[in-house]
Parts: structure tokens; C-alpha cells; sequence
């Protein structure tokens, strides 16, 4: 699926907010949609890139030999979720997904995710 497509998708999750595709080296989206005007896709991308690369770094520093499969920030009203592609064309992008707590169903929207996830083309 096209980045655009894959966006499009995430949008059709019950409760999502905005959906982007973020590259964690220089925190600039390849895409993104939003059905928020609250929410700055920009500035999100920009703040769970720092979460992504502090994660990793902590991994490293532990000598973990693992991958994040996603991360999930839970607030009061809302989740979310990053998933980092693990394609070789993915390296170093995630998608980062925001949804409305009261409406989502995070078990599927997380299974969602990750087949979306697995499913991207570059």
C-alpha cells in the first residue's frame, strides 16, 4: 500500500484523530491526515520522534537485542500509538496514530496498525 493508502486506512479506525508517517531520523512527516484541527500533526511528529530515539538509545544502553514493536501513550482522553516499520525500505520511519480514548478499541486498533505497518510501500 501507498503511504497515502495506508493513512487512509488508519483514518478509517473507529475513534482515530490523526494518523502520520514519520521519519525518526529528522522528525519530518512523509505523510500525514488529520480529522482535528487541535492536533498539530507537525508538532506530534516532531515530540514522539524524541520518544522513539530515547527508547532506542535506553535499549542500546541495556544491551537489549530486541525491536519496539509499538509504543503506546495513554492520556485522559486520549492513546497513542507509534509503530515503527520493520521493512528494510522502512527503516527508520514510524507511523504514529492518535485516537480518541472513548471511542477506540486499542486491542484492534493495534492489530490494525501493525498490518498496516507491515503492509507499507516506499
Amino acid at each position: 500500500m501507498s503511504v497515502d493508502a495506508v493513512l487512509k486506512e488508519a483514518m478509517t479506525l473507529e475513534g482515530a484523530i490523526g494518523a502520520a508517517l514519520v521519519d525518526y531520523g529528522s522528525g519530518m512527516t512523509l505523510g500525514e491526515i488529520s480529522a482535528s484541527k487541535e492536533l498539530d500533526l507537525t508538532v506530534a511528529a516532531a515530540g514522539n520522534t524524541e520518544v522513539v530515539r530515547a527508547k532506542m538509545r535506553t535499549m542500546d544502553l541495556l544491551k537489549m537485542n530486541d525491536s519496539i514493536e509499538d509504543i503506546l501513550i495513554s492520556l485522559g482522553r486520549q492513546y497513542h500509538l507509534i509503530r515503527p516499520l520493520t521493512s528494510r525500505s522502512g527503516n527508520g520511519l514510524f507511523i504514529y496514530l492518535a485516537l480518541d480514548r472513548a471511542r477506540a478499541n486499542l486491542a484492534l486498533a493495534r492489530h490494525q496498525l501493525r498490518t498496516l505497518a507491515d503492509n507499507v510501500e516506499l
